[in-house]
Parts: structure tokens; C-alpha cells; sequence
């Protein structure tokens, strides 16, 4: 077998399962893209098993511990203890990520489960090459009607690989649906953001849509209008989504309709032009959502990410009644607790509010957060409640 000789301060020595080419001291064999090679300290010792691609800035990733074949019998084992770990959780089994990358030692891919379908992404090129065996493995495991190939994220240029969607095995449902937070959904497996859905804030639309009730609520990049649905089911006053894609919007408006909740004011702008216009005219909100996409996906555009954060939590202050309440999630796993706190800090200081923050959120179970490796804890979230009288 191939491998790597990897340098003595290195990560991978902190519990961390990534090498980048810096911190590669030699390689031994002729590893290929994609090619299982072994991870080594420089006394020969075994550090582990891990997939190539010195095309990526990521060359290696470790999956396993010693010495580990990627064959179809580990496929199975491995998706089998993600199922595992997910009952135990209490995760709807029909319903959520039941396959997270390397918080579930499959460093590239992604499985979601939709009722009787299953959306498949391999980020890296080492699972993309072995796409069959991860499908034998979830026909064998599942017999899901349908599997659906969801390899058009961006990311996956860094590997080098193509983007493509496509159907793998069966046909989709034509009568699919679920329920979140008592709303249901007819997922776009096929163009839908991310998989169908963001299934990282399951929890979150149920525990915002508990304190919508009576409430006027602006709901800031709604996307297919989850928060705004859960929070108009729940008993909200009235609700105002916002989103600046108008086919989120169409499919935002048909969710609505679906579910019998016409009133919803759909508004296709950018946000930071529709809560400066809503500043002008004087409006006020209960309870406002703010759920944009990341800012940034490199730590070098941080400041400008955090620049991008405070214009929308100073606008959104400014419009918020005498105790209103303020949701607001972050998901990009380079602006950490620390940096959002001091943003939100800015913020209220620049729009003369004081709140108090009354919960946090973060992602959904399915989606585990492995210590070691800081990136799989990615999503924040705080509720706070403006002060009275402040």
C-alpha cells in the first residue's frame, strides 16, 4: 500500500483527521487520486487509513484508525452504525442525515433520507470513484424506492470532480412528502437547495415556531419558507418572508398553499435593502428570523463576513417592538461563538437596544459534532429578547 509520512506537529498527532501537503514530511509508493493510503510518523508507526487526493488542499483524510480497505463490506458496516447511532438519538428514522461525512467516518459523503428516498453526495474523489458500492450498500441496508445523486455542490471542484445530478437506483415517489414542525413539504430532491431541505434546522423551525404565536413576524431569507410556515401554523399574527431567489419564492408560496396558509406576505428583495426600506417606513416586528446563508467560506473572508452580520442584526434591532424577540443563526463554522457574540455586541451598541439572550440552538442531532474536528460544528443560534424601557 501506498502512503504518507506524515511531520511531527501535524494535526492528525491532535485527534484532527485532516493533512494538508504542508504537513506531509514524504510519500512513499505512487498513490493516485482517490487511491487508500497509509498514514505513518516518521518512526514507521501506523497513524491510520486515509483517502488521496493531492489535487485537493485537503491531500488526505483519515477514516480509520489502522489499517482499513474501502470495500463493500466497510460501507455497509459504517452506514449501519450511523443508522445505529441515529436511533439512539431518537432522530426520525424516516425523516433526516443519516450519513455526515467525517462525523460519521465517511470523510466526502452526505445521506439523506426523505421517506422512501435517499439523497446521495460524495464530495471527495475516493467515495465518488466507489458511488456503486455506496449504493449496493443502502439498496441492501434500506430498499429505498429511490436514490438520488446530489453531486452539484460547489466543493467539489476542489477535489477536481464534475457537477452532476441524476437518478441512481429506482424512481422517486411521485406522492413524496414529510412534516416539520407541522408543516408539510414536497421536496425538490432533484434542484431543491442543498438535498431537498435544510434538515440541520429541524429542531430549530418547532422551537421558533413555539414563541410565534401572536406575534408579528419577519422571517429574513426564507428560502422555501420554513420558519415563516412553522411560525403562521404555530398562530403568528401575521407574517412577513423574505427571500431574493424568486423560485425559492414560488416554491415558498406553494408550500403555503399546501398547508392552507395563504396570508403570508412573500417578498422577493435582498434583505439588506428590504429592512433599510422597512427602517424609513417606521415598521416594527415581534419577532424577527434571521437565517442567511454563509458569508463566508474561507477564514480569510472573515471580516468582511462579520461586517455582513452586523448591518443585518443593527437593522433588524432597529425594527423590533418593546420586547421583541430576535432569532438569529449562523452557518459557517469560521465565525465562531466568540466572534458572533462580539458582532451582536457591535450591533446593539450601534442601534441603542439592549437584549437578553434567552436560548441557544445549534444543529439538528443527525448532524453529530465530532470534537477533534471543529468543522462539523458549524451551526449557531441565539434567541434574544429586546429590553423595554432601554
Amino acid at each position: 500500500m501506498s502512503g504518507l509520512i506524515i511531520k511531527p506537529r501535524a494535526r492528525l498527532f491532535h485527534g484532527h483527521d485532516w493533512v494538508y501537503s504542508s504537513e506531509i514530511l514524504k510519500s512513499f509508493g505512487d498513490p493516485q487520486p482517490g487511491d487508500v493510503v497509509s498514514l505513518k510518523d516518521g518512526k514507521d508507526r501506523l497513524l491510520g487509513s486515509a483517502i488521496y487526493n493531492p489535487h485537493s488542499q485537503i491531500v488526505a483524510r483519515r477514516y480509520s484508525r489502522r489499517r482499513q480497505d474501502l470495500d463493500a463490506d466497510f460501507f455497509r458496516r459504517r452506514i449501519s452504525q450511523a443508522i445505529d447511532y441515529r436511533k439512539r438519538r431518537n432522530v426520525n428514522p424516516r425523516l433526516g442525515r443519516l450519513v455526515w461525512s467525517e462525523s460519521d467516518g465517511l470523510p466526502g459523503v452526505i445521506i439523506d433520507r426523505y421517506g422512501d428516498a435517499l439523497v446521495l453526495q460524495t464530495l471527495t474523489t475516493a467515495m465518488d470513484q466507489r458511488k456503486p458500492l455506496l449504493v449496493e450498500a443502502l439498496v441492501s441496508l434500506l430498499s429505498p424506492a429511490a436514490i438520488v445523486e446530489r453531486n452539484d455542490a460547489p466543493i467539489r471542484r476542489a477535489e477536481g470532480l464534475e457537477l452532476t445530478t441524476g437518478l441512481l437506483h429506482g424512481a422517486i415517489p411521485a406522492d413524496l412528502a414529510f412534516e416539520s414542525a407541522g408543516v408539510r413539504f414536497a421536496p425538490d430532491l432533484l434542484g431543491g437547495q442543498k438535498t431537498g431541505f435544510y434538515l440541520d434546522q429541524i429542531d430549530n423551525y418547532q422551537q421558533i415556531a413555539d414563541v410565534a404565536a401572536g406575534r408579528r413576524v419577519l422571517d429574513c431569507f426564507t428560502n422555501q419558507g420554513a420558519f415563516a410556515l412553522a411560525c403562521a401554523k404555530a398562530g403568528a399574527k401575521s407574517v412577513t418572508a423574505v427571500e431574493i431567489s424568486a423560485d425559492a419564492v414560488a416554491t415558498a408560496r406553494r408550500n403555503g398553499e399546501r398547508n392552507e396558509l395563504p396570508d403570508i406576505d412573500w417578498r422577493e428583495a435582498n434583505v439588506f435593502d428590504y429592512l433599510s426600506a422597512e427602517e424609513r417606513r417606521g415598521t416594527q416586528y415581534d419577532l424577527i428570523i434571521l437565517d442567511p446563508p454563509s458569508f463566508t467560506k474561507s477564514k480569510s473572508r472573515l471580516d468582511d463576513a462579520l461586517r455582513g452580520y452586523k448591518e443585518i442584526h443593527l437593522r433588524a434591532l432597529k425594527l423590533l417592538a418593546e420586547d421583541g424577540l430576535l432569532a438569529t443563526f449562523c452557518c459557517s463554522h469560521h465565525v465562531n461563538a466568540a466572534a458572533f457574540q462580539e458582532m451582536l455586541i457591535e450591533a446593539s451598541v450601534d442601534a441603542k437596544r439592549s437584549v437578553r439572550r434567552l436560548a441557544r440552538y445549534t444543529q439538528s442531532a443527525d448532524h453529530p459534532i465530532v470534537p477533534t474536528l471543529p468543522e462539523t460544528e458549524y451551526l449557531q443560534g441565539y434567541l434574544f429578547e429586546a429590553m423595554p424601557g432601554r
